[in-house]
């Protein structure tokens, strides 16, 4: 085909303003990341995923402005996985960080469970040593549990400002990389000081870009939660004649909400709304009951419907979790993507929209969502997605894996039970059809087992001290004793012996 010199420039005009559309649309300059990463909240305990009795306004101002991910998965259905996860952008197998550090113990369980790796190794490049080498500043405050803080934690991790605090309530165990970080005062709530360091950060950057990421405790047990707030939901709760969620989690939710209203005002004070991408996501699903080590209800939390199972389950209601994305250059106010994503996609999206590299010796999992935000109906170019938590919690260990519509369970303690979803259609898992499509079960058995040969995922073993009748009883790994849950408070409850 012939064009004439007029068509010519006429195409390169079009192709350059192309060009041009698309660089502003990402931004001229490096864009601001402020990633919220909550501890524990569950797919449906905000408004904007459905949820009519927790008042969540700045979220779900969030979601009207940017774009909410329907099928988000967290990496793990525990804490420390999915930490790791997104610090190295790798699926958490690879390493060992299976289960939150140190983890449960079963002495007396059908196998005996892999022990998980007690920190992030310091020779995996970090997604904030890539934000740094892109030209960031960068930041996190709050909850790490990724090894001990003066010799693993976010300072040593590329966090040029990290403040990491750990347990609920304040001072709790405090490090910080610079001595002149405002310390809590007395009685402040943990919410109120992480939202003022996450502030104070944010005015001292401004002028620069950085990557900040809050990672608060809430909404972690043990419940605490001001005392306005829980009466708020106290008489809410009587007043619709419901007993979920329970009044001081509904309380300690709105809490993390007025953090993010924090963090979006203080952009804005500072001009930084239009130039700032900010992320909120939970680390795995949410809690229906508090914890009780003899195996029945203690204190009910929340309700997870439609999703089944909760923290610590491979069913959705473990692993799938909110997910929204803001940022006015790059993404459409008010949309929704229903593209199933992982928590270690993080990693690509941030180094790409912050014009930087991956590291060249170091597998990434990840694929960048930037295709998705600027698209919310295109693909990612992936065959499935991956979960192995061989360790006992709110229930088996177990692998799963989704391949698009299909989700497929695998129990590693013994029992060679699985379980097969049509996901899409069945997003309660109600009925397994495992029996009635044995070559789909066949198919992705097969992938699944590949899957963790690749990886080198760490295997239970049958354990020879199986004792059928003390089989639920829980372990401490620090003390070496039983856990008397008899002498654990209900709210608040220490970890202490854990």
């Amino acid at each position: 085909m012939k064009f004439g010199k007029n068509k010519i420039r006429c195409l390169q005009w079009l192709l350059a303003l192309g060009i041009g559309l698309h660089t502003v649309s990402m931004g001229s300059a490096k864009p601001n990341v402020v990633f919220i990463f909550v501890d524990d909240l569950g797919w449906g305990d905000v408004g904007c995923y459905g949820n009519d009795f927790i008042d969540t306004p700045n979220i779900d101002r969030l979601a009207k402005d940017g774009m909410r991910f329907t099928d988000f998965y967290a990496a793990g259905a525990v804490c420390s996985p999915t930490r790791c996860a997104v610090q190295s952008g790798q699926n958490q197998a690879r390493i060992g960080i299976t289960a939150h550090i140190p983890g449960h113990w079963r002495p007396f369980e059908r196998v005996i469970n892999p022990q998980t790796t007690m920190a992030l190794p310091l020779d995996i490049v970090t997604v904030a040593e890539r934000m740094k080498a892109a030209g960031y500043t960068t930041g996190y405050v709050g909850k790490w549990h990724l090894g001990r803080g003066d010799k693993f934690g976010p300072g040593k991790q590329g966090y040029d400002f990290a403040a990491e605090i750990n347990g609920p309530h304040l001072p709790g165990r405090f490090r910080a990389t610079d001595p002149a970080i405002a310390k809590p005062v007395p009685d402040q709530f943990r919410t109120d000081y992480e939202a003022e360091l996450c502030e104070s950060f944010i005015r001292k950057n401004k002028d620069k870009p950085f990557f900040l990421m809050l990672s608060p405790y809430a909404v972690h047990i043990p419940l605490a939660s001001k005392s306005e707030l829980v009466e708020k939901y106290r008489k809410r709760a009587k007043e619709r004649k419901r007993s979920l969620p329970h009044p001081v989690y509904a309380g300690l939710v709105e809490e993390v909400d007025d953090q993010v209203g924090r963090i979006v005002r203080a952009l804005k004070v500072q001009g930084l709304t239009d130039d700032t991408m900010v992320v909120f996501t939970s680390d795995n699903g949410g809690l229906v009951k508090r914890y009780d080590y003899k195996e029945h209800a203690d204190d009910m939390v929340s309700d997870l419907a439609p999703l089944k199972g909760e923290k610590g389950s491979l069913h959705e209601g473990g692993i799938r979790v909110p997910l929204i994305v803001k940022h006015p250059k790059s993404v459409q106010a008010g949309t929704t993507c229903s593209e199933p994503a992982i928590s270690y996609d993080f990693y690509p999206t941030f180094v790409e929209a912050g014009g930087g590299s991956l590291p060249e010796n170091q597998t990434i999992d990840g694929l960048s969502l930037l295709p998705l935000l600027s698209n919310p109906k295109a693909k990612l170019n992936r065959k499935a997605i991956h979960w192995h938590y061989p360790h006992y919690h709110h229930d088996r260990p177990a692998s799963a894996i989704r391949e698009r519509d299909w989700k497929f369970i695998e129990y590693l303690d013994g029992t060679g039970d699985v379980e097969l979803y049509h996901i899409s259609e069945d997003l309660g898992e109600k009925k397994n059809l495992a029996a009635e499509r044995k070559g789909k079960v066949a198919d992705l058995k097969k992938k699944l087992f590949s899957w963790r040969q690749d990886v080198l995922a760490r295997i239970p073993i049958p354990n020879p001290s199986y004792d059928p009748k003390r089989a639920n009883q829980w372990w401490s790994r620090r003390s070496g004793k039983p856990i008397d849950s008899d002498s654990r408070k209900r709210f608040p409850q220490s970890e202490k012996d854990l």
